[in-house]
């Protein structure tokens, strides 16, 4: 079988949604690989869909995974947010669906599908996400069909009472402003672009100093940014794209120390979600 660029792709972009991490995506569709090989030639030509087979493997040790990482973030410090993607998260945006590859690269379709259970989040990318037929997202779960359709539309559900508005085209120059005024120190007009119910949720990971729990209200996000620029010395800010949005890396010394996803609603924004936790900002490092 031949190794195709788009197949590796896909089954990257499926681990990454499943996951929400880049690195564990890699290593589990080099392992679903390393099982295509270990079969003998035979075994190989009796399959009659190689990306089929491939996306199933896949999709199960996801499954496996997601089950033992649940017991891993019960023990981590402070929240915990997926690994933010620079601009590559374009090249996961491949194949045509029914919710748009788009949005279900974004941090807010991320952080909903962790609210998920993992037969939940299974059947749900892999039906709604990447269009596979229940009888094949069946194989996946260990379920019947009709089972997995409950998962899925159980799924749907968590993720319509969590569904942010439509990202407006404005969304950069609201960040934008967001960025200019947090560098200015002014705490009036930081007010006027937040959201009076606006959320920060910061990720550390134990590792560097993070705020354990989400801060909640307009004037107290724009408080703490501003109280958070006078703690950091030479701290600068730069434009960029985060998960497929506009949003702002924190640089010091040259070295990448957070990346900020945004969810803008109209003219205001919403929801902050800052990673700082250094193990997953090792590819904006060299982005």
């Amino acid at each position: 079988m031949t190794d195709p660029v788009h197949e590796r792709r896909q089954l990257t972009g499926l681990a990454y949604r499943l996951l929400g991490s880049m690195s564990d995506a890699e290593d589990v569709v080099q392992e679903a690989y390393g099982r295509w090989y270990a079969l003998s030639e035979p075994q190989r030509d009796a399959i009659a869909s190689p990306g089929a087979w491939l996306t199933t493997v896949a999709g199960r040790i996801c499954l496996d995974q997601l089950g033992s990482a649940r017991v891993r973030r019960e023990r981590y410090v402070g929240a915990w947010l997926p690994e933010p993607l620079p601009g590559e998260a374009a090249a996961l945006a491949d194949p045509a669906d029914r919710v748009t590859l788009d949005e279900s690269i974004t941090m807010a379709f991320l952080v909903v599908l962790e609210s998920m259970t993992p037969a939940e989040r299974v059947a749900f990318v892999l039906h709604d996400v990447f269009g596979y037929p229940f009888a094949e997202v069946a194989s996946v779960l260990g379920r019947s069909p009709a089972a997995s359709r409950q998962l899925a539309s159980s799924a749907r559900r968590r993720v319509r009472a969590a569904r942010a508005p439509e990202p407006a085209e404005g969304s950069a120059a609201v960040v934008r402003a967001f960025k200019l005024a947090w560098e200015a120190g002014d705490i009036e007009r930081l007010v006027g672009i937040l959201d009076p119910e606006a959320t920060v949720v910061a990720d550390g990971g134990g590792l560097v100093s993070a705020v354990r729990r989400p801060i909640e209200g307009g004037e107290r996000v724009a408080q703490y940014a501003v109280d958070l620029a006078g703690r950091i010395p030479a701290l600068t800010l730069e434009e960029t794209t985060v998960n497929g949005q506009p949003g702002l890396v924190a640089l010091r010394d040259g070295g990448v120390v957070a990346v900020m996803a945004f969810e803008v609603a109209g003219e205001s924004v919403r929801r902050i979600w800052a990673v700082r936790n250094p193990e997953k900002l090792r590819r904006w490092q060299a982005a």
